[in-house]
């Protein structure tokens, strides 16, 4: 085959080339246009962007000639994740920090060679900092798939991107299960800091980047055997409300679920809780004894309505005693001298809770509160519950009350630790003047003026008027031995 002769650039060309501009498109009339042209003249002829991203256009003279489109990282790639050398808890947790170039075209009218790598070029070096001013965090790595029937990948190549390899023809189809589409794309990867594969390999990310850590929800790590212990426990104790129709999650397996979420750290309603079940693995989920997808096989993770039904019709007393029992099994007996009590508005139930742990975290009960009322009578019902003989109550200022204090400390023989703030000014005020630091008088009687203070003013003396009958004493009491003349004593 013979080799294509490589066009040189015209001068008109040439003059694109240094007066090209690349812009983010931020504006609704532009992110449409920029979508209609994508369809119509990509060869993949879609435009749908998901998730974090960001659209680019080059421009020459306010011609659109060149777009992109960015997106999130693919969730696995075999040949990517070995070439940053990272494990699969750091995939999960640092992803965020990887783009993918899911859309790159030029325009049919501004064709012309060098064009796209000079836009690649430019676009990298903003993409980052445009990255962190749109979604709070900056960019480590980039990647990009190409089509080797289509194209060669030169652009990557020129703007010094590396060539990893093949993907394996799969394709993400939904939120559990891939299909192959027989058609293999190059890997293409490119660092956008230094020794990025190295950082994101680390034991700690650079504190710019650990931000992406901190918004990423907790997984599932308890084995089979721990789901299978609390199982045995909720099957025996927790009663099926439900239909054998409804049967394809069954309570015992759902409520395991959620108790391990809550002690991962799952706290804010069914949306979490849909998100946590969808880090299960298969092996969890048929430990659990969730049903198989009849289609796919797979065995299938609940969504947010169940979760949302669930949890509307458990009883909750029940639950709490077999849980607590469990956990008593588990730890044994609680020995902590702390009892924290917090109260919690639920995020789309528009009800409230008061939950209380120890100082371990481990938990001690809960109680929803009361319609047409507040956390702080439900703290009082949740705390007679409790043994509270030399425990040490800990909550915020809401429980600052004299009826709840008084229970803690005289009817069931705790202490406590309130918070005190500025909607309790006279107990604040008396707090503060408990505080302030005061002169010492030995004496009971109030100093001279002129005194310094701690000084006896005076030697001591008759400070009491004599009694009649009775002898002056120095004490003022007659009939005191004290400052006698010896031989005087009988």
């Amino acid at each position: 085959m013979a080799k294509r002769k490589r066009r040189r650039s015209s001068a008109d060309e040439q003059q694109i080339l240094q007066h090209v501009r690349v812009r983010l498109l931020s504006t609704r009339k532009e992110i449409k246009r920029c979508d209609r042209l994508l369809v119509k003249h990509h060869y993949l002829h879609d435009a749908s962007l998901v998730g974090e991203h960001l659209r680019y256009v080059a421009t020459f003279k306010g011609r659109w000639l060149a777009l992109a489109t960015w997106t999130g990282a693919a969730f696995h790639l075999k040949d990517r994740d070995e070439f940053i050398g990272w494990d699969a808890e750091q995939l999960r947790r640092r992803r965020p920090l990887l783009a993918n170039n899911t859309r790159l075209l030029v325009l049919p009218e501004a064709r012309s060679p060098n064009l796209i790598s000079r836009f690649m070029g430019l676009m990298l070096g903003r993409l980052s900092p445009d990255w962190q001013a749109r979604w709070g965090h900056p960019l480590a790595l980039v990647e990009s798939f190409v089509d080797p029937q289509r194209y060669q990948g030169t652009a990557y190549k020129a703007s010094g991107w590396t060539h990893l390899g093949q993907t394996a023809g799969w394709k993400r189809d939904a939120a559990d299960f891939y299909l192959a589409h027989d058609t293999p794309k190059q890997i293409w990867v490119r660092e956008l800091a230094r020794n990025a594969c190295v950082k994101l390999r680390a034991q700690a990310l650079p504190p710019d980047w650990a931000v992406v850590e901190a918004q990423v929800g907790p997984r599932c790590t308890h084995t089979v055997q721990e789901i299978r212990s609390l199982m045995e426990t909720l099957r025996a104790e927790l009663p099926e409300f439900r239909r054998a129709q409804a049967l394809g999650y069954p309570i015992a397996g759902l409520v395991c679920l959620m108790v391990m979420a809550m002690a991962t750290g799952v706290r804010r309603g069914p949306d979490d809780l849909a998100q946590y079940a969808d880090t299960l693995s298969q092996a969890q989920l048929r430990a659990l004894g969730f049903r198989r997808d009849r289609h796919t096989g797979f065995h299938r993770c609940p969504k947010k309505t169940t979760f949302t039904r669930v949890l509307a019709a458990v009883h909750t007393d029940t639950l709490e005693r077999v849980l607590l029992a469990w956990q008593q099994r588990l730890t044994g007996p609680v020995q902590d001298p702390l009892v924290i009590l917090d109260g919690k508005k639920q995020r789309h139930g528009g009800g409230e809770i008061v939950n209380a742990v120890n100082g371990q975290g481990q938990y001690l009960g809960g109680l929803c509160t009361p319609a047409k009322t507040n956390e702080i009578p439900a703290g009082r019902q949740l705390l007679r519950r409790l043994d509270l003989t030399g425990k040490l109550v800990l909550a915020d200022a809401l429980h600052t009350q004299v009826e709840t204090a008084q229970q803690i400390l005289y009817e069931q023989g705790g202490d406590y630790l309130l918070t005190v703030k500025a909607n309790q000014p006279t107990l604040q005020t008396t707090l503060q003047n408990l505080f302030q630091p005061r002169a010492f008088s030995p004496s009971t009687h109030a100093a001279h003026p002129r005194a310094a203070a701690r000084a006896q003013p005076e030697p001591l003396g008759n400070s009491l008027p004599p009694v009649p009958g009775g002898d002056a004493q120095p004490s003022g009491l007659p009939g005191s031995p004290v400052g006698r003349p010896p031989g005087d004593a009988s």
